[in-house]
């Protein structure tokens, strides 16, 4: 199975994108968990709130791994959450580092936000910090390493572009 991750800054496209791909792909796509879960508390997020979003992220993608479908595209991966960590708690633990040198992931599509930021009751992070998480997730796809292709553009025009890098990444092996 290939393992497509769609990640990048709040409000960058990526629900739209992993729906789309799937759709065209004929494949299962997981949704972002964090959106769920959090959406669901009557209270602030906790760090042991992060560690059930992370888990839960990963039994998700293995029980869906059982699909037994050419891909599968995740909406958002760990790259997200430990930057999270990093961000709002200073340290992420290390069985989240474990998973994401695991290289599961055969292709990040890291969307840029160069789309306008909508803001919504669960996002943080607008303004100068959308281009300063880019940054942040960049740096972690590349200590991973792993492959990946930045997707810009708005409208059809961003989807299009993520199709493209799926084919012509998978294309070439």
């Amino acid at each position: 199975m290939k393992i497509i991750a769609v990640t990048g800054p709040e409000s960058t496209g990526k629900t739209v994108i992993s729906e789309y791909l799937a759709k065209q792909l004929n494949c299962d796509w997981i949704p972002e968990y964090a959106r769920e879960y959090i959406g669901k508390l009557q209270r602030p997020y906790t760090y042991d709130d992060l560690l059930h979003i992370a888990s839960t992220q990963i039994e998700r993608r293995k029980m869906a791994e059982q699909s037994g479908k050419e891909y599968l595209i995740l909406d958002t991966w760990l790259i997200i959450t430990r930057v999270w960590f990093l961000e709002v708690y200073g340290n992420c633990p290390d069985w989240i580092e474990e998973e994401l040198m695991a290289d599961i992931v055969d292709l990040y599509l890291l969307c840029e936000p160069d789309i306008p930021w909508v803001p919504d009751p669960l996002r943080e992070n607008g303004g100068e910090k959308r281009n300063y998480l880019m940054k942040r997730y960049l740096e972690e796809i590349q200590a991973i390493p792993a492959k990946f292709c930045k997707i810009g553009g708005s409208g059809e025009l961003r989807l299009l572009n993520a199709t493209a890098a799926v084919h012509n990444h998978f294309s070439r092996k």
